[in-house]
């Protein structure tokens, strides 16, 4: 359905795109994570056609925003991150006006504005004005007029900012509701939000794509080792290095020590252990309870950490820190012009 082939845009001599690449099939929803400044903005302009690549190429369901701005533009509903509202008309005239910027007629818009509004739950407000809706119900109405003309496409630009808890569980049940039908790419820095609605995540950072996967496949892939931590009740006579011992002797552990916080009982004999597993080692927790349990060592926690989408994140971005996009030299940089 959508389509991005080597594509790189410079500003001046920044480079703020950096030949990135990849495909989304119809029916997935796919995240486009980064931290500000990775090029998530510019890459999502340049496939809406609102902003041209200097390399590569675009396409939507197999259509050449250059080549057919109108033919491609018609497939796509675009929510940016501060949606395009006039806060003196009402939801339903509002709608109305973006349903006859696409050239619907008198019957098509009527049916359009209602199918909008009760598939983003604003038919409720319809009368009223779109500056009194609360920051939510504004929300709803920029997407239901991405939704107005019926694409196949739906690209939602930072689609939770501002809103509040209550607000984002809303927004991203739409938002699961409408992949049923429709294509979609949602572009956020804001980690949970990707994990929870999508079902691909592209982590981009500097410019480039760094990872490409499920979340649960980047998580297999993140960086750094499985990690236990035991709360137990050591041996007065032994001390707690009887215990860090027993639990360095367990099959799979690489270390074994203790944490730097202890409990806050620590006194009264409860120590808290840290144990890193080796590469590739099982679930641990069943021999790590069993041979302290055959020392007369009492466990009352024993906790598995395993690496996360937020490690996974963290160390691309720190990648990309270290090895800079490289800057086009070829010309001096535009006053003011800075990468989205």
């Amino acid at each position: 359905m959508i389509r991005v082939d080597e594509i790189s845009k410079s500003f001046g001599n920044i480079r703020a795109v950096d030949r990135v690449s990849f495909e989304l099939p119809a029916g997935q929803i796919a995240g486009l994570l980064g931290p500000n400044g990775a090029g998530k903005s510019t890459t999502i302009r340049i496939i809406t056609g609102s902003l041209a690549p200097d390399a590569g190429s675009v396409t939507i369901a197999g259509i050449d925003p250059r080549e057919q701005p109108a033919a491609a533009r018609a497939k796509v509903g675009y929510l940016p991150e501060s949606a395009p509202l006039y806060p003196e008309m009402g939801v339903a005239a509002y709608l109305d006006y973006r349903a006859r910027l696409w050239g619907l007629d008198r019957n098509e818009r009527t049916k359009a504005v209602g199918r909008a509004m009760e598939r983003t739950r604003v038919s409720d407000v319809a009368r009223r004005r779109i500056g009194q809706l609360s920051k939510g119900y504004r929300q709803r109405v920029g997407l239901a007029a991405a939704l107005v003309h019926d694409p196949e496409v739906l690209i939602l630009d930072e689609p939770t900012n501002g809103l509040d808890p209550s607000q984002i569980r809303t927004a991203r049940s739409l938002i699961r509701e409408l992949a049923e039908d429709k294509t979609m790419l949602l572009c956020s820095h804001i980690l949970p939000e990707v994990e929870r609605t999508c079902d691909r995540v592209l982590v981009m950072a500097g410019g480039r794509v760094r990872a490409d996967g499920t979340p649960e496949d980047l998580v297999a892939s993140a960086p750094g080792p499985v990690r236990y931590t035991v709360e137990l009740r050591t041996n007065p006579a032994a001390g707690p290095e009887h215990a860090i011992r027993a639990l360095a002797g367990v099959p799979g552990t690489a270390s074994a020590a203790l944490a730097d916080r202890q409990p806050d009982d620590h006194a009264r004999g409860w120590t808290r252990a840290i144990v890193l597993a080796a590469p590739n080692a099982p679930d641990l927790r069943e021999p790590i309870a069993g041979a302290l349990e055959d020392r007369g060592l009492f466990v009352r926690e024993l906790t598995r950490v395993t690496p996360s989408l937020e490690s996974l994140f963290i160390h691309l971005i720190d990648e990309a820190a270290s090895t800079p996009t490289p800057a086009r030299a070829d010309e001096p940089a535009e006053p003011g012009a800075v990468p989205a």
